[in-house]
């Protein structure tokens, strides 16, 4: 009976510090709990690199086809067709707009200039920056007509058309000759056939019309001879 219950004792003995010794070996070590997180840090950081080399600051210049409260969808100059994501975020603003400008005042066929994160992988831009953008028009050709009462003066293009170039208090004007080069002038040194630069916007309600800001004539070079067919044939409707 003593040996039986001696037998016992042992197989009980011998199983509990083996129960033990598995349990003990089952539990995490520092060591491995360091290389564990050492292995999670090593792949977020993989992982955010990887993100960052998708993404790029990047700015385009557009015209708006469609606007919703979360994307504007632009036509760039090169007629690429640009999907623009905004969020809360993205600041807007027009140099136009005296009051507070938002998404909802942009329209359709406004141009844009844009300064966002391009995604390369998705081919959006989440925009932080959003400016409404007034492009200079430029008319070249020759003076068919002054007007001194309201200051202005017609230029005939190239293309054979009539523009009305308005000068305003803003309008600074320019001649340049080989003797002075290039000087600061006035409105009243512009004479009809004067080869002439002129740069400024479109009048919203006359297409025809541009509010100049600056003007350059040159007294000494002829205009194309484009221009001077324009120029007498408006001479000869007279």
């Amino acid at each position: 009976m003593k040996k039986i219950l001696l037998f016992l004792f042992f197989i009980f003995y011998f199983s509990f510090f083996i129960s033990a010794a598995y349990a003990a070996d089952a539990t995490p070590t520092p060591e491995d709990m360091t290389s564990e997180i050492r292995d999670q840090l090593i792949t977020n950081i993989a992982s955010r690199v990887a993100q960052l080399k998708l993404v790029e600051k990047r700015g385009i210049i557009g015209i708006v086809n469609d606007i919703t409260n979360t994307q504007i969808t632009i036509t760039d100059f090169q007629n690429n067709t640009r999907f623009v994501d905004v969020d809360e975020l993205t600041k807007f603003s027009n140099p136009a707009f005296k009051e507070a400008f938002g998404i909802s005042d942009i329209t359709k066929d406004a141009t844009v200039g844009i300064l966002g994160l391009y995604n390369k992988e998705s081919r959006r831009i989440l925009a932080r920056f959003v400016n409404i953008i007034t492009i200079p028009t430029i008319v070249h050709g020759g003076v068919s007509a002054i007007n001194n009462e309201e200051f202005s003066l017609n230029i005939a293009t190239e293309e054979g058309k009539q523009v009305t170039v308005s000068v305003e208090n803003l309008t600074k004007t320019y001649s340049y000759t080989q003797k002075d080069d290039y000087i600061r002038s006035g409105f009243s040194k512009i004479k009809v056939n004067f080869n002439i630069l002129a740069i400024g916007v479109l009048d919203k309600k006359d297409k025809n019309r541009l509010i100049a800001t600056r003007i350059i004539f040159f007294p000494e070079i002829p205009s194309s001879p484009k221009v001077n067919a324009a120029l007498e044939k408006v001479q000869k409707s007279k």
